[in-house]
């Protein structure tokens, strides 16, 4: 498999498409003015513990408090010491120092006042948070809707062949490297340069690199994870003590590696500025980076502009002429599977496999490029044999294989939807790239002309009730106006009967499709909220 990362750059924002074979496999956007969390270590405190909950909120300085759910809790902050002789009355000590924290050796006072989260595996776990204690955690979400960034206190510090384990003591290989003999060798290069208390994982890029390239690797991100307790020491207030690199950076770091055919980047200081990363963390991978100077936009020249644009869409054809329809709503994303006129097949059974199949292959691909999470409810064409119905969930569960986040597939149920769950660790690209309608406020519909005139008919018959004025102006949208020149009998003329008003209509393409405003005669105040 031949595969591409092409970077396109511009004022506002960054595009990154990596190909497979020619077709768009994976997309990422990085807003320049919009900076992402996930990544990010912050020093906090806890706010309040929630027992029913099973979470903590945590101030890290933002605008709205984290959240930490006790599952992402790590083990040194379980199970937590405490000296057994003290008073139950006792008030709890909630000021822990900095130091302590950095060290992961803060202590409760009674293990009363501690929170507990029952496990399938450990049975009910103690776990060592208390109000106003300072705590080192990790951005795993960024924040979406209404709900704030989801932290853990599992740091994992990324580099490019290995991730730091600040807070647990085991290491991890990567299951891609399958030689027994090359799993014991790089555990052997951990063991001898990790400090007591600390762990990793051993990335797949690491395989067969020299033990002077993944030991350069341990020990700059050592060095990072010393200045960053040497911040929590001096810091008393919550405050970012780590900033995970742009999503360029992260995508070179994670996703460039040997299998990479080349990266193609448009923008001149990119080029150099990626071109200076490799130099330090993989020289070897130098030489494939190149510069695009063609007067054609990168993403047209290497054909993915058009899947580009198809990631906005509601509507994603098939290759036999049906397509699938992507709704956001606020729990969880929907799709729905048309077949489409076109179909070859002689049976109505054999068309709906043929879509559904499709389909399949397109939802998944779809998931990953607009990275969708949380539920996702996948309303396939009905099939009347069960065989079929399981070759669709197991062909659904081997598209999802190649996607990096965490997948859960359901089976299909007898109204045919089939149930995925995926992980949710950015905002999707319908998020990022949009905004709520100012006309509609994000439901896709506006009111009908109809019941504004009904609105505006109402508002009249109050005005009238309670003023002695003939006359008032009504300023609505175009699309309003037009509506009721168009029925000038039942509207302008039947308010002149009835209410014995004359109204003169004003079209003003700042008043929203669904309101109105109201003016007396030579006057500049809206008065339609005084009359309603």
């Amino acid at each position: 498999m031949s595969r591409r990362i092409l970077i396109n750059s511009t004022p506002t924002h960054v595009r990154i498409a990596i190909t497979e074979d020619g077709r768009l496999a994976e997309l990422f956007t990085e807003e320049l003015d919009r900076e992402g969390q996930v990544g990010n270590v912050y020093l906090g405190r806890v706010t309040k513990i929630i027992q029913g909950m099973n979470a903590a909120f945590i101030n890290i300085g933002l605008d709205q408090d984290a959240f930490l759910h006790f599952s992402d809790v790590d083990q040194t902050m379980e199970e937590a010491e405490t000296d057994d002789d003290d008073d139950d009355d006792r008030p709890a000590t909630t000021d822990v120092g900095s130091a302590d924290v950095a060290l992961r050796s803060a202590k409760a006072v009674h293990r009363k006042r501690l929170p507990t989260f029952s496990t399938k595996r450990s049975g009910d776990i103690t776990i060592n948070l208390q109000e106003k204690q300072q705590v080192v955690v990790q951005v795993t979400r960024d924040a979406y809707a209404q709900k704030g960034v989801r932290v853990t206190t599992k740091v994992g510090m990324p580099g490019r062949n290995v991730v730091l384990l600040p807070f647990d003591d085991s290491i991890g290989v990567s299951r891609k490297i399958q030689s027994q003999r090359e799993r014991r060798r790089l555990r052997s290069i951990a063991k001898a340069i990790l400090p007591e208390g600390m762990g990793c994982i051993i990335r797949t890029a690491a395989e067969g690199l020299d033990e002077d390239d993944v030991r350069g690797d341990f020990e700059q991100l050592l060095e990072t994870w010393h200045e960053m307790e040497d911040e929590v020491r001096r810091s008393k207030e919550p405050r970012r003590i780590y900033t995970e690199p742009g999503v360029t950076f992260a995508v070179i770091r994670d996703q460039f590696k040997d299998d990479v055919q080349q990266v193609v980047v448009d923008d001149r200081k990119l080029y150099r500025e990626i071109k200076s990363y490799l130099k330090r963390t993989a020289p070897f991978l130098d030489g494939k980076v190149e510069l695009h100077n063609e007067s054609r936009p990168v993403f047209d020249a290497y054909g993915v502009e058009r899947d580009v644009q198809l990631t906005h869409s509601r509507n994603v054809p098939l290759p036999s002429g049906g397509s699938i329809v992507i709704d956001h709503t606020e729990a969880m994303v929907v799709v729905d599977v048309n077949s489409g006129r076109a179909s070859n097949e002689k049976s109505q059974e054999q068309n709906a496999v043929k879509s559904n199949f499709e389909a399949v292959r397109e939802v998944a691909r779809q998931l990953r490029l607009r990275d969708i999470g949380g539920i996702i409810a996948i309303d396939f064409i009905d099939m009347a044999q069960e065989e079929n119905r399981r070759r669709l969930v197991n062909e659904m569960k081997r598209e999802l294989m190649h996607d990096r986040a965490k997948t859960v597939v359901y089976p299909i149920t007898p109204l045919g939807v089939l149930q995925i769950t995926r992980q949710r660790i950015r905002r999707n690209i319908a998020e990022r790239s949009s905004e709520d309608c100012p006309l509609c406020f994000g439901t896709g519909r506006v009111q009908s002309p109809e019941t504004i005139v009904g609105s505006i008919d109402r508002w009249l018959r109050n005005y009238r009730a309670r003023t002695w004025g003939l006359r008032v102006t009504v300023a609505v949208h175009p699309f309003v106006a037009h509506y009721i020149e168009r029925h000038r009998g039942t509207t302008l003329r039947h308010w002149l009967r009835k209410h014995f008003l004359f109204v003169r209509l004003v079209e003003d393409d700042s008043v929203e499709a669904g309101e109105f405003k109201c003016f007396r005669p030579r006057s500049r105040a809206d008065i339609a909220r005084h009359y309603m």
